[in-house]
């Protein structure tokens, strides 16, 4: 049988369920199965998460080894003025098996550059859930329950201060009385940073 029409029965999904979740025609699903054409790249790699297998399986090379230890992407977070925390996943990142034996674990986009050059647009960073962090880490801050966004964190007494990297933008500062009625709360630890050149 064909490997993408196996992966999606064994999944339960429609062809036009798959088309929905690549983004394109059900014909084309249908042409996959067929073996008439093959997914370009891109679709190649919305594949591989859909169904939690490499690439190389998806195209019959090297069995057919599943991705382990996937973690959901949960859309972009601005490293700059905090933005609405969005929770669509947009995609998986696989970690290893020392990551996931640590904790709880999901990953973040970014956008804007006030961390940069340590953290620039577009990098992924792979956060640990917590909510604490040690005074000098780089954490995932959530404000007002709606705005996430990362930055490096420094603890003084009952304040917390946001930290960008970038000298252009100015940390931000909150009192133990501002914490408690924003509020502002930790959400977890950045503990890697993956960078695609694609």
């Amino acid at each position: 049988m064909n490997i993408i029409k196996s992966l999606r029965l064994k999944k339960g999904l429609t062809q036009s369920e798959l088309a929905s979740v690549c983004g394109v025609h059900q014909t084309a699903v249908s042409q996959w199965e067929k073996g008439r054409t093959l997914p370009d790249k891109q679709t190649l790699l919305k594949l591989s998460e859909a169904f939690g297998v490499t690439v190389d399986a998806l195209m019959g090379v090297g069995g057919s080894a599943e991705r382990k230890n996937l973690i959901p992407v949960l859309g972009f977070v601005r490293a700059g003025t905090p933005v609405e925390a969005v929770e669509d996943i947009i995609g998986y990142e696989e970690i290893s098996d020392e990551l996931e034996a640590s904790g709880e674990h999901f990953a973040l986009k970014v956008r804007g550059d006030s961390m940069m050059p340590e953290i620039c647009p577009d990098d992924i960073a792979i956060v640990r859930k917590q909510d604490y962090i040690e005074s000098g880490e780089i954490g995932v801050v959530l404000v007002n329950n709606l705005d996430a966004t990362i930055k490096k964190v420094i603890i003084k007494g009952d304040s917390l201060t946001l930290v960008p990297f970038n000298n252009a933008y100015d940390p931000m500062i909150f009192n133990s009385a501002e914490i408690a009625s924003l509020p502002v709360r930790i959400i977890g630890k950045v503990v890697e940073l993956r960078r695609k050149f694609i």
